[in-house]
């Protein structure tokens, strides 16, 4: 398929019919690599279908420059095809050869022995009046023939030609070749008065050949990725499509940066074929810019190439002209597969060499740590004497800047040239473990491990030891509660000890007294150490913080606390602790898990907003997700489901994410209250995927999996789940129906399933409970689902229900319980108040679905109500004012067509409009 090449086919065409008036022509076609010079060649002879034209072809090789007047050869060859039977012995014999080997010439042969004068060739055409004589690749054109060509195109300029002939003479020459600047090339080039230049493909074009490839239209996002990865050259974006069809990956958004990252293998391959046949200034340069990547500051690249100013500019032209440069002026690879191309054309001691090169030049010069360790993490073999020292200095700037992988990678490459098992070879280690704490738990308490083997003091082991991060709600590998374990022996106890010693003791004890979570025993063990530390515990220190905030969660998980004194403690650790970090690395973020159950966010909510403000506004990593799902938990328990859901989307979309079984956990907390089966099916994916699951996260998941079973009607399948957790839960002592709320889960299902004996035992235990925690949420919900069960006594429990949670910040369950009493109490004034109160309470938390059930209470669907919108449902909804499509939309955003749709149904369901012909009416002007 040969697209957006009308202009120089018409060209071509013109030229042809010129030639049926005696006129001659001499057309170039020149370009850079991949523009599709060959291509516009090999459709011209359809040019000639339909007339009297013969059309002579010839390809030009590399490997074939020493085969003497082989392209003559081609050309000649085409005659005999259609000449009459005597043109090729006639020939032949005119050359003075053996008819088996029509040229004899070598090589070097002087133009006064070519042995076919051109004339031969125009006389032996036979009775057309026209030849279209076709060289692809001058530049690789055989000596001899070039001299032969150079004759005929003098023949062709005077108007020379025998018998009345007219001549087309079509040729492509590569941009910046160096064998372009051959002087015979540059003979026959000189020689032609019409030159063509191919331009790149626009992205209409891009469009077509994604629709010709797939056979069906690509989406705009993924066409422009495409356009924008090729440049317009058509070897470049058909080998990107050949790659993406391969790999079966469907022309959609999603798969856009998938285009950008490709480097396809066969395209790759051609390009270091060209690479070796460059110039050794070529050859320099282009390694030297692969080694600095996109990165490269000009100075640096000409540097580290060892060119001349002027052999510099040269040779960047030369790659500039040939296609490999996006620009003229600045060394940067027009896509990130000419740089594999150039690495795959060098040895393996090459590419060794070109980077020890750039790091030590950019050591000598005081360039960033960072930017001398990337050159040294390519290199294997060499060993300067300074490198660990820049290694471990990237290494921290990494961490600085939120790349803990980069920080690894640095100090693993540092690990090999440190062979003394010392403790400098400790404290290498341990930064090591520091980097991969975030993303990879296993490998940071293997190098701990091997680092505490290499300490000298009990204190040094212990530290080393506090840098595995706590399994928050998690299960604690035996390694890492051996470490722990050892280090408290070697301690002491922590009342014994003083200082910074006395420090690191009582983390090391709020790490241990964690890890027994599960065991009745141990949280009975710690509300004892509890009550030890008084009514108001030390706080000035992080480690006193970080004891209290274990022990009191596990308080929390038993309700062995109520609800007040664990939250009157929760909040002192937060006024004293700075909001600087999520601290995931220690056990503080168990607070924000205790005051969600206590029912007391407002200072949390203060804390996690001052935290989000101090932090980067990209975030990735483990603590940034801990913060957002915080934020979630805080909202959601405030009843603004809208925003607690905007939270969610975000830690979903992150890309890359390290994720810990706490945030899993409370992620699934605030999907059980939105209630969409689509972002709980998410949630309950990302938590079955991990390799091993503490039983919180698995009596959270369940939990989940029961509400999604329950919506999709599995009454029976997701009671059996409920039923499970809840002995599961009895058995290791947590009866915190604030954190796992099987029971009001399984209330509701015995009842739907029939069996009201025992909705109504689970209905006294659930309020015998939250009596007993004081939590108005708890408490209310309790008297909400007895009110629920008791048909007589109902209407007088959720009057008490409602009463207590008009003291709950949590507004939703406020309204649930305000539509069951209102429909309880059937007609009048009273109960039209209480559902319309319902219906605005559940349109402002962002329930629409309880919004509908207050209006069917009413008898009407007109229930007057706020919508909440989202951020992106609002921008997405300006955008549709605007007038544009789906399609346009997502590009405007920059996000696919079925997040568009899903934003608008979102949208279309809060405001009750059936589409976007109703979207006038339902938004303010």
């Amino acid at each position: 398929m040969l697209l957006e090449r009308d202009t120089e086919l018409a060209c071509v065409d013109a030229a042809l019919r010129t030639a049926d008036t005696g006129t001659s022509s001499l057309i170039l076609v020149t370009g850079p690599l991949g523009i599709g010079r060959s291509a516009l060649l090999r459709h011209l002879p359809d040019l000639a279908a339909d007339q009297d034209v013969r059309v002579l072809r010839a390809n030009a090789a590399p490997m074939e420059q020493d085969f003497a007047f082989g392209v003559v050869h081609q050309l000649l060859d085409s005659l005999p095809t259609a000449a009459p039977e005597e043109a090729p012995e006639r020939h032949t014999a005119e050359a003075g050869t053996d008819p088996t080997t029509p040229f004899h010439g070598t090589a070097d042969a002087a133009p006064g022995t070519i042995p076919a004068d051109p004339r031969s060739l125009l006389d032996e055409a036979g009775p057309h009046p026209r030849l279209l004589i076709l060289v692809d690749d001058l530049q690789w054109v055989d000596a001899p023939s070039l001299r032969w060509l150079a004759h005929l195109a003098r023949l062709v300029e005077r108007e020379q030609c025998p018998n009345g002939l007219s001549v087309v003479v079509v040729c492509t020459l590569r941009d910046g070749d160096d064998r372009a600047r051959h002087p015979l090339v540059r003979e026959v080039a000189d020689t032609f008065t019409r030159t063509l230049r191919p331009a790149p493909l626009s992205l209409d074009a891009t469009r077509t050949l994604i629709h010709a490839r797939y056979g069906l239209p690509g989406h705009e996002e993924y066409a422009r990725a495409c356009h924008e990865a090729s440049a317009g050259n058509p070897l470049f974006l058909m080998s990107l499509l050949r790659g993406m069809v391969a790999r079966g990956v469907a022309p959609t958004a999603e798969h856009s940066a998938s285009v950008r990252a490709l480097c396809p293998p066969d395209l790759r391959e051609r390009l270091a074929s060209l690479l070796r046949t460059q110039p050794p200034a070529v050859r320099d340069l282009a390694a030297a810019i692969a080694a600095f990547g996109d990165q490269g500051d000009p100075a640096l690249v000409r540097r580290l190439s060892g060119l001349d100013e002027k052999a510099f500019a040269d040779a960047r032209r030369a790659m500039y002209d040939i296609g490999l440069l996006a620009d003229a002026c600045e060394p940067r690879f027009i896509h990130r597969v000419v740089r594999d191309a150039v690495e795959s054309s060098m040895s393996p001691s090459e590419r060794e060499r070109s980077h020890t090169a750039a790091a030590d030049m950019l050591h000598r010069l005081g360039r960033p740590h960072e930017e001398v360790a990337a050159h040294l993490t390519a290199v294997s073999t060499v060993d300067p004497p300074w490198s660990v020292a820049v290694l471990r200095d990237a290494a921290d700037a990494a961490l600085r800047r939120g790349a803990p992988r980069t920080a690894a990678r640095y100090l693993r490459h540092a690990l090999p040239h440190h062979h003394t098992q010392d403790e400098r070879r400790a404290r290498l280690l341990i930064d090591l473990a520091t980097a991969e704490r975030g993303y990879d738990p296993e490998a940071c308490e293997r190098h701990i491990a091997q680092a505490t083997s290499l300490l000298t003091t009990p204190q040094d082991r212990a530290a080393a030891a506090l840098r595995i991060p706590p399994a928050l709600l998690g299960t604690t590998s035996p390694l890492a509660t051996g470490l722990l374990r050892r280090a408290a022996a070697e301690l002491g106890e922590p009342a014994s000890l003083d200082g910074p010693t006395r420090e690191t003791a009582l983390r090391i004890e709020a790490r241990l007294r964690h890890r027994g979570h599960e065991s009745p025993a141990e949280l009975a063990s710690a509300a004892v150490r509890l009550r030890e530390m008084g009514e108001e515990p030390p706080l000035g220190s992080a480690a006193e913080r970080e004891l209290t905030a274990v022990l009191l969660c596990s308080g929390t998980l038993t309700g062995r606390l109520s609800a007040a004194e664990a939250a009157r403690t929760a909040n002192r650790i937060l006024e004293r602790e700075p909001a600087a970090s999520a601290r995931v690395h220690t056990a503080l973020p168990l607070v924000a898990i205790t005051l969600f159950a206590a029912e007391s966010v407002q200072v949390l909510d203060s804390w996690l907003t001052t935290e989000q403000e101090n932090r980067r506004r990209h975030a990735t990593g483990a603590d940034d997700v801990l913060l957002f799902v915080g934020r979630a938990l805080v909202l959601v328990s405030q009843g603004r489901l809208t925003q607690a859901r905007e939270h969610v989307e975000r830690v979903m979309g992150l890309a890359d994410t390290d994720w810990r079984e706490i945030s899993i956990i409370v992620l699934s907390a605030v999907a059980l209250e939105l209630r969409d089966p689509a972002l709980s099916e998410q949630i309950l994916a990302r938590g079955r995927g991990r390799r091993s699951a503490g039983p919180a996260l698995v009596a959270a998941l369940q939990i989940l999996q029961a509400s999604v079973d329950a919506q999709q009607g599995l009454r029976s399948r997701a009671l059996e789940n409920l039923l499970a957790c809840g002995r599961q839960l009895d058995g290791f002592g947590w009866q915190n129906s604030a954190l796992f709320p099987w029971r009001p889960h399984a209330i509701g299902l015995y009842h739907r399933l029939g069996d009201w004996r025992a909705a109504m035992s689970l209905a006294e235990e659930e309020h015998a409970w939250a009596t007993e925690w004081g939590a108005p949420t708890g408490l209310g919900r309790a008297l909400r689902l007895k009110g629920w069960l008791r048909d007589g006594e109902g209407v007088p429990l959720l009057r008490e229900a409602v009463d207590v949670l008009r003291g709950s910040p949590y507004e939703l369950e406020l309204a649930r319980t305000l539509m069951l009493l209102g429909r309880r109490l059937g007609s009048g004034q009273e109960a039209e108040a209480v559902l319309r109160e319902a219906g605005a309470l559940a349109a402002a938390c962002g329930a629409p679905w309880l919004v509908e059930r207050a209006g069917l209470g009413l008898g009407t669907a007109a229930l007057p109500q706020k919508a909440v919108l989202t951020r992106s449902e609002r921008r997405v909804l300006s955008l549709v004012g605007r007038g544009l499509t789906n399609q346009e939309i997502a590009g405007e955003l920059g996000v696919s067509s079925r997040a568009v749709e899903k934003h608008l149904t979102n949208s279309y369901r809060k405001l009750g409009v059936s589409g976007r012909h109703e979207l006038a009416g339902a938004l303010p002007a």
